[in-house]
């Protein structure tokens, strides 16, 4: 056997394995899939889960440190300027919707709401090492903005929602 004809053999060889193979997990994951699941804020006080939705990717609260307010009953949607949603429960509360795939796994063009302002902004999700998110919230221009950490929460995370 020449040396030429074992290594068309191999090559052929490699050809046919390499197309026995699944396509890579990037080619067949979700792009939402960096940045879904659950994480805690900033500041430790809630938990959001992100998952994909019919418009893009959403975020809901599912954990609070502190539930309540000082008088014992549940949080609620009390700084929302529309009246009629001021009693909606902060846990629960979708905070982030829509947006667009953009480059290196980000999301872009959605919303995020803060129930402390009753205010929502532009906001970019950008997954960082698997680990934490990276939330910049802006009005308009994104040079403008602010960003915040977020970290993935604990798998046995104690939910205020089911």
């Amino acid at each position: 056997m020449t040396s030429v004809s074992y290594l068309r053999r191999i090559f052929i060889a490699t050809l046919l394995a390499a197309a026995a193979l699944p396509p890579s997990a990037s080619a067949q994951s979700d792009p939402a899939a960096a940045v879904s699941g659950v994480w805690i804020d900033d500041e430790g006080r809630a938990g959001i889960e992100i998952k994909r939705c019919s418009s893009g990717v959403c975020g809901t609260i599912v954990w609070l440190k502190d539930p309540k307010q000082p008088n014992g009953k549940m949080l609620t949607d009390q700084n929302n300027p529309d009246m009629s949603k001021r009693s909606r429960p902060i846990c629960g509360l979708q905070i982030i919707g829509e947006g667009s795939p953009a480059e290196k796994g980000a999301w872009d063009g959605g919303w995020v709401y803060d129930p402390e302002e009753g205010k929502s902004y532009s906001v970019e999700l950008t997954p960082k090492e698997g680990k934490s998110l990276q939330v910049h919230g802006y009005l308009g221009v994104k040079a403008l903005g602010e960003t915040m950490t977020w970290t993935r929460a604990p798998d046995n995370l104690v939910r205020c929602v089911p």
